[in-house]
């Protein structure tokens, strides 16, 4: 029988990705590199033709939006970086964590979830107990137990804000194809 603990965080996983994959489905190219705003953060392409997110050592005020594509890289580098420390790895530091790019940034996570299930189902008892140096200071006294329950709390915090990004695209877009002409009934000088 499985432990009780990694029974929950797996089923708290499961359903936050079942919330992920609603909109991994529907993310497209064009979504994924979309900037929402004048300040963004994305992914561009370097020199090598590589895939390199805007970064700061010290976050900027003000904090520029995340597109999808930078929101994607994100989750890909703090769960790499995180299975790394489970599995008694040296971590990757940020550089060394490669977005693969609009058409396969989906499968990319989707490879990621199959990794966290493996580790997932391979805690149990003392696993969970032991001390955990991600993503706090290793005195912290924190264990894996906190580790497993940060990465699904932080899966949940980046699966909205790419559901954010998705609809506010989506919306932007149709209000672009369906705003009234100016003087029209709900156009722009007109009460609504």
């Amino acid at each position: 029988m499985p432990d009780p603990r990694s029974a929950l965080l797996r089923w708290q996983f499961d359903l936050t990705w079942s919330l992920f994959e609603y909109h991994l489905e529907r993310l497209g190219p064009g979504d994924l590199l979309w900037e929402p705003g004048p300040l963004c953060w994305t992914v561009r392409r370097d020199g090598d033709g590589r895939w390199v997110p805007d970064w700061a050592d010290t976050e900027p005020d003000p904090v520029p939006v995340p597109t999808a594509a930078w929101v994607t890289w994100h989750i890909g580098w703090w769960w790499s970086v995180a299975l790394d420390h489970l599995r008694g790895h040296t971590p990757r530091e940020g550089e060394e964590v490669r977005w693969p790019g609009p058409e396969e940034a989906a499968d990319w996570l989707r490879g990621l979830r199959t990794q966290w299930h493996a580790v997932l189902d391979g805690l149990a008892g003392q696993d969970l107990d032991a001390p955990a140096a991600f993503p706090w200071p290793p005195d912290s006294g924190l264990t894996v137990e906190h580790t497993a329950a940060w990465v699904n709390a932080e899966l949940m915090k980046n699966v909205a804000e790419l559901g954010q990004l998705r609809l506010l695209r989506a919306a932007s877009a149709h209000a672009r194809r369906s705003d009234p002409p100016t003087g029209a009934p709900g156009g722009a000088g007109q009460p609504t």
